[in-house]
């Protein structure tokens, strides 16, 4: 059996599916690294909703599918950028998904951290803007989630300097119950955060970061970096205090990141751990073992994946995963709250399929195979 898929350059070529699923079961536990799956929502097919209403999210689909993470031993980092948040996620959506995820997370004993942000507001001034940080903490810590202190689009607008940056973060980790996460999201992921941390120079803006963390060792748990740049995260973690971890979020440069070198490693949050869930969760077993090179054997072929899923515009990534989601089986539909799934070409979307495809990343090949000749139907694309 073959399929047709379009090429981008206006061809069709012909691609032969695997027939077989790489066989991937939950393992135990691991040991030497902590690492979590930035998970995505599903969407409600049959809500009548538009691009610009809040989101209708279908419950019972976006927790079985963390349910599946769990399974595996991954992590959740429930309510980030993956579960699109300001991008069709508005904070009510968001304070819900924390809830029911939390309470889920609890009935089989997951771990889950939780994205804490500034949505409810659009701008504001300092003041306005750290209380709608309290508001979201409050909300994390009481469904009894981590938290994660995830960059915000209104501080980004509305701050001076790194000072207003060393005040809110002061304040919030000051009254923080338990240790945070602090996040680091670069503007290829999200353009309003440019010049994050007071500086548009990324060194002049780690030495804020890391200020932060130095007056606050104590209540950081780690820092999660998304700048896509291996060397810039590897000479920031050697500088955290001892004890605060270093969460990749550089979905082009995990493998080696997690592996580390002799100076240190990294531990993982990242959105394309939500597509390679048991992949991911079987090669940091392997890890777990004292074989790096087994780890990156398993993991490096999922390079080429994830840096197709997270090209320019990256923000637009979360569409890849909805998709394999879909093909994988986890929901019975490729719709996403916003209507985002039109966010991807169909070329770009075929050679998603394709490169999962040939990671064995589908439980069922021939169900992906089918989904994938329903799609390209719809496109006019006829097999």
């Amino acid at each position: 059996m073959t399929i047709r898929l379009p090429d981008g350059q206006g061809e069709l070529r012909t691609y032969e599916p695997r027939t077989e699923p790489l066989l991937l079961s939950p393992g135990t536990p691991f040991t030497s690294r902590t690492v979590f799956s930035a998970a995505h929502v599903v969407a409600d097919p049959y809500a009548d909703v538009s691009p610009d209403s809040p989101a209708a999210v279908d419950w019972d689909a976006t927790l079985a599918f963390r349910r599946h993470l769990w399974s595996h031993g991954l992590g959740v980092a429930e309510a980030m950028d993956t579960a699109q948040r300001g991008m069709g996620l508005d904070w009510a959506g968001a304070a819900e998904l924390i809830r029911r995820s939390a309470a889920e997370a609890r009935g089989v004993g997951g771990r889950i951290a939780c994205g804490v942000g500034t949505d409810q507001i659009t701008a504001g001034t300092v003041p306005e803007i750290r209380a709608a940080y309290e508001e979201q903490l409050a909300v994390a810590e009481e469904s009894g989630a981590q938290a994660i202190l995830m960059a915000s689009r209104a501080l980004a607008s509305a701050a001076k300097g790194p000072e207003d940056y060393l005040e809110i973060y002061g304040h919030l980790l000051r009254q923080s119950a338990e240790p945070v996460i602090l996040h680091w999201l670069g503007p290829m992921f999200d353009p309003a955060l440019a010049g994050y941390w007071g500086s548009a120079d990324l060194d002049a803006a780690t030495e804020t970061f890391l200020e932060v963390i130095a007056a606050h060792p104590d209540k950081v748990d780690g820092i999660k970096v998304s700048l896509l740049d291996a060397g810039r995260e590897i000479g920031l973690r050697r500088r955290l205090p001892r004890g605060v971890r270093c969460y990749t979020g550089d979905d082009f440069n995990y493998p080696e990141l997690i592996a580390g070198d002799d100076q240190g490693f990294s531990h993982a949050l990242l959105g394309i751990f939500d597509p390679l869930g048991p992949l991911a969760a079987e090669a940091v077993r392997v890890l777990d073992t004292g074989d790096t090179a087994g780890f990156r054997e398993l993991l490096d072929p999922t390079v080429e994946l994830s840096r197709h899923l997270f090209q320019p515009p990256t923000r637009f990534y979360k569409t890849g995963v909805v998709l394999l989601a879909w093909l994988a089986g986890h929901q019975s539909h490729f719709t996403m709250v916003g209507g985002l799934q039109s966010a991807r070409s169909l070329p770009h979307l075929a050679r998603a399929y394709e490169l999962a495809d040939r990671l064995g990343l589908f439980p069922d090949p021939k169900l992906a195979e089918e989904r994938m000749k329903t799609l390209l139907s719809l496109y006019g694309v006829d097999q």
